[in-house]
């Protein structure tokens, strides 16, 4: 695995990579691109080529190759070094059963490939998907909108196996088939097609590979809704219709919008709202989340008004991942017996974005939900609501969220702010600040501290400049920075001169300070003077240090005190190091 990791870093450049989503500007030596992570107009992601990594300095996302596939498409690391072996030609170094697995997975991919293709054609091209057209055209769906979503119709008539007799010619056997969810064996052994007289709304995963299908019956016919079943490529709980396409606008745009079905994703896409995406005719479940939380962490649910819509948002509070993951979880008030495609058809989309704008978080939405038609001026009432609201109050885990929430319950109830901390076994803080002795902290920023970045700045940039100075006897300030050193020390003693130090695994304030000063393209002192500059900062600290106790003395004793020695002896230090060769 590390051997294929390294060949893959050797032969795929970041300037490359980035350069295929984004637009990357060369200056002299150095490389900027347009950051795909933040909406931004002026280039602030810098782009080291020797050691293949990205920094954005707007909004701190930084790593190697394999970091940026990763996050730019959503995917895990093994996904990553697969994609970037493809791009470079590279075959991995696998294990026999993993090749069959892969090797299992593509076949289903590209069966549901073919279906999508046929299904689109159908739609497209037949006679008998005319009812098919004029339905969508009702939706105000174009040729552009089929197209762009792949919309296909799965056909109908006395055969029950089109579908079946079109992949046995492009060659797909019957077990692929049943295996992709695309068709069934009847109580005779024979095959039959899983969707029929459906319009068709295929789904793709992060990489634009088809995985399944929901299709739509047309007419009278049950369930309204048909879904591809569980399959080892198309795993409802784990992926979102339109997901493939929202992604790296939700990335940018910082919020990603949850909408009830196919055709309410493809309602926002198509005007202005592409960070839409829908579950696959299952409950949104903590997958979805997980699945989310790698492009945003605030997600909007803005489902349909009705009874079911509000069901569907209550339960978002019952999962553990939006908890877990400190997601921002709001829901959209939408105006009563509207839906977002329904919004959209009848030129409410400004209506739609303010209500996405105006979206509430999730735990002030149920207590508006819990207090919403109760009597509030009889007692028992309040009581009552109060008690459903502990379970929903005890989620909050910050306290300062909990003593606003708290507020805002009391207001709406007309209880005493106490009550809702005494339901739920919380005491109010009193807002004393509490006692005891107060650690002094040396200020942040100071000109040491600066000083101490730019050294290790140097360094990272030419790591054998540091064998000419004595790191061990530098106090360091800045902790970060003391830390940094540490881990990168071990790599000082071989690098060759001119070398940039390899970047060491690290994390938190560590790393971020790291590949910060690491990708930074403003010119860089040299090791030995600003090693020198700290020198004489200390010395000058210590000389004010000394000043200070010597004007504590009596001034007859002052000049004869052995602290004037000592005054004299920095003084002549600092001179030294000021004015060294």
């Amino acid at each position: 695995m590390d051997d294929d990791r390294d060949r893959i870093r050797k032969a795929v450049s970041i300037v490359d990579l980035v350069s295929a989503v984004t637009t990357v500007k060369k200056t002299g030596r150095n490389h900027m691109a347009v950051c795909p992570f933040h909406q931004e107009k002026t280039p602030s992601m810098s782009l080291d080529v020797a050691r293949g990594l990205y920094y954005c300095h707007g909004c701190h996302q930084k790593g190697d190759i394999f970091t940026f596939v990763q996050e730019s498409e959503g995917l895990t690391f093994p996904e990553a070094m697969e994609r970037l072996a493809g791009m470079a030609g590279i075959t991995l170094t696998r294990d026999p059963g993993a090749e069959k697995r892969q090797g299992q997975k593509r076949a289903l991919t590209e069966a549901t490939a073919a279906a999508v293709d046929f299904y689109h054609q159908t739609l497209m091209k037949s006679p008998d998907a005319g009812h098919a057209r004029a339905y969508l055209r009702s939706r105000g769906y174009d040729a552009e909108t089929v197209a762009e979503f792949k919309l296909g119709y799965a056909p109908h008539g006395d055969r029950w196996d089109h579908l079946v007799r079109e992949l046995r010619a492009r060659g797909i056997s019957d077990k692929v088939m049943v295996d992709a969810g695309l068709a069934r064996r009847g109580q005779k052994g024979g095959l039959y097609d899983l969707f029929r007289d459906r319009v068709m709304f295929p789904t793709f995963d992060l990489q634009g590979s088809p995985i399944g299908f929901g299709g739509r019956v047309l007419g009278d016919g049950t369930p309204k809704y048909l879904n591809t079943p569980e399959t080892p490529i198309y795993k409802k709980s784990e992926t979102m219709y339109g997901i493939d396409k929202a992604r790296r606008e939700i990335q940018k745009r910082g919020t990603a919008v949850i909408v009830e079905g196919y055709t309410d994703v493809i309602a926002l896409h198509r005007n202005g709202l592409p960070i839409a995406v829908a579950t696959n005719g299952t409950a949104l479940g903590d997958d979805h989340f997980e699945l989310l939380r790698r492009f945003t962490d605030t997600i909007v649910m803005a489902f349909d008004s009705d009874a079911a819509g509000g069901r569907a948002a209550l339960r978002g509070d019952e999962l553990e991942v939006p908890v877990r993951l400190d997601l921002d979880l709001r829901v959209a008030k939408m105006p009563a017996g509207r839906d977002p495609a329904d919004m959209v058809a009848n030129g409410e989309l400004d209506l739609l974005e303010k209500a996405i704008d105006t979206a509430v978080p999730l735990v002030q939405f149920r207590i508006e939900k819990e207090i919403e038609g109760v009597d509030i001026s009889e007692p028992e009432a309040r009581a009552r609501t109060l008690k459903r609201l502990g379970p929903i109050l005890k989620r909050v885990d910050d306290e300062l969220a909990f003593t606003e929430y708290a507020r805002f319950v009391a207001d709406r109830l007309r209880i005493d702010i106490g009550a809702v901390f005494d339901s739920v076994g919380k005491r109010r803080r009193s807002g004393r600040v509490a006692s005891g002795p107060v650690r002094r902290q040396r200020p942040q920023g100071t000109l040491k501290t600066r000083v101490e970045r730019e050294l290790l700045r140097a360094v990272l940039a030419d790591g054998h400049s540091a064998t000419q100075i004595d790191l061990a006897s530098i106090e360091f300030d800045d902790h970060t920075v003391a830390a940094a050193f540490e881990l990168i020390a071990p790599q000082l003693v071989d690098v060759n001169p001119g070398t940039p130090v390899d970047l060491p695994d690290a994390e938190g304030d560590v790393a971020e300070l790291i590949m910060s000063l690491a990708m930074m393209k403003t010119p860089v002192g040299a090791v030995t003077d600003l090693y020198a500059r700290l020198k004489v900062i200390d010395i000058e600290n210590r000389i004010s240090d000394v000043r200070r106790r010597i004007d504590e003395l009596p001034a007859i004793e002052q000049t004869s005190s052995p602290l004037f020695g000592e005054l004299l002896a920095l003084q002549d230090e600092r001179r030294k190091w000021e004015h060294r060769d």
